[in-house]
């Protein structure tokens, strides 16, 4: 494979940027998933060497959700080409514009990228910055319920609006790339369900009504191979509203249905 992004990067002066959050037995998990756990195996005093063990699910840190992730018989994690998790990209900031609870749309991430002046080509990788990795445990202002239950999220319109923009695939500072009621959120807190719906004014199944909405940026994207990162965090508020170089590499997991990863951005300074 080669590629020449040498309009987006000067090689020659670049900064290496890690929008990754840490994989950790201190990260709450996400709801109803068993937590991710690590123990010695060996040690220095009787073995002579250090091991360890670890046991947790694939969602948590940041990771690469692969399409076997929502798709039996689609491709797992350590099958797909490397050159799928790197290209050209944005980092789009909608920070200013998204709270709790809030619902973003194709019209949300074009208005925060002309304000940024970024233009979102297709084929791009899009990473998006909702400053809600702040709220993550290892973030400045941790916030469990708030970084898992209340951050911002799109809709079924965003999903389309992806396909038809030739998305390459995509991330977010956020613990799911869909809306946390849009999820088994919505079943499992209906007292977030209430307050959201006092907020919002409108009932939930009027504006993001089951089946259509639930998980969509899963079940309506991943058969398009329009995949994604989750729980982007580290330095990803340096680099948001800028055009960059994107890398996402996941261990190559035979059989996996996703993979912790570490994401950076190559940006010239």
């Amino acid at each position: 494979m080669s590629f020449n992004w040498s309009k987006v990067v000067d090689w020659s002066r670049v900064k290496v940027y890690d929008l990754s959050q840490p994989t950790s037995a201190k990260a709450p998990p996400f709801m109803w998933y068993p937590p991710f756990k690590w123990t010695w195996i060996k040690r220095l005093s009787e073995h002579g060497v250090n091991a360890m063990y670890i046991e947790g699910p694939l969602h948590t840190g940041t990771h690469f959700d692969g399409q076997l992730h929502f798709m039996t018989g689609g491709k797992d994690i350590g099958s797909m080409p490397v050159d799928y998790f790197i290209g050209e990209g944005v980092i789009v900031d909608i920070s200013k514009h998204v709270g709790d609870y809030d619902i973003y749309t194709a019209e949300t991430i074009e208005r925060a990228a002309r304000e940024g002046g970024l233009e979102i080509k297709r084929g791009d990788i899009l990473l998006i910055y909702t400053g809600y990795s702040r709220y993550a445990w290892c973030g400045p202002e941790p916030d469990e319920v708030r970084y898992i239950c209340k951050h911002p999220g799109p809709d079924v319109s965003f999903a389309r609006w992806c396909i038809e923009k030739g998305i390459k695939w995509l991330g977010v500072d956020a613990i799911s790339q869909d809306h946390p009621l849009n999820t088994v959120i919505r079943r499992a807190r209906p007292d977030l369900v209430a307050e959201a719906e006092k907020k919002w004014g409108k009932k939930i199944d009027e504006l993001m009504p089951w089946p259509e909405n639930y998980q969509v940026m899963h079940t309506l994207l991943f058969p398009k191979m329009i995949l994604h990162v989750e729980n982007l965090g580290g330095e990803i508020d340096k680099v948001a509203g800028r055009r960059c170089v994107i890398a996402a590499l996941p261990f190559k997991f035979d059989g996996g249905e996703s993979a912790y990863c570490r994401v950076v951005a190559f940006v010239s300074e």
